[in-house]
């Protein structure tokens, strides 16, 4: 999964990979503290559009380029904030509907895949199999 921000008038968005078990504990850490979650309940909300958690990320990731990046600094757009998955997240997601759904529901779902796997940013540091970005 990607972190993608594309501030506006900024010709091409930054993007981030995402994986919660790569962040280092002293980042996990902080985020616990802003956000008030553990980590694990930031990651569901990081997913489920959390503003406050996406922002606690955002920084998370400013921070690593401009250490100097203040908390109080990040504000954004809703709209130049973005999660996007991998085209390797989207296919095993495609590949496990194919055991789960049947008939036009299938049909339907893999349509839809399909077209996000085709526009979909290619994650070239992926290994085996691609897993949601939970920590568990």
């Amino acid at each position: 999964m990607f972190l993608v921000y594309q501030p506006e008038g900024q010709t091409e968005a930054t993007r981030w990979r995402y994986d919660p078990r790569k962040l280092m504990s002293v980042e996990r850490e902080d985020i616990e503290r802003r956000t008030e979650r553990n980590f694990a309940q930031f990651t569901q909300d990081v997913l489920q559009g959390n503003s406050l958690c996406r922002r606690a990320l955002l920084f998370t990731y400013l921070r690593r380029d401009h250490p100097k990046t203040r908390f109080e600094d990040v504000d954004f757009a809703w709209d130049e904030l973005t999660l996007e998955f991998s085209r390797q997240e989207l296919q095993s997601m495609r590949d496990s509907l194919l055991t789960t759904l049947h008939g036009d529901q299938l049909a339907a779902a893999l349509a839809a895949l399909d077209g996000e796997i085709e526009g979909a940013f290619d994650d070239k540091e992926a290994e085996g199999k691609a897993v949601l970005p939970i920590a568990g």
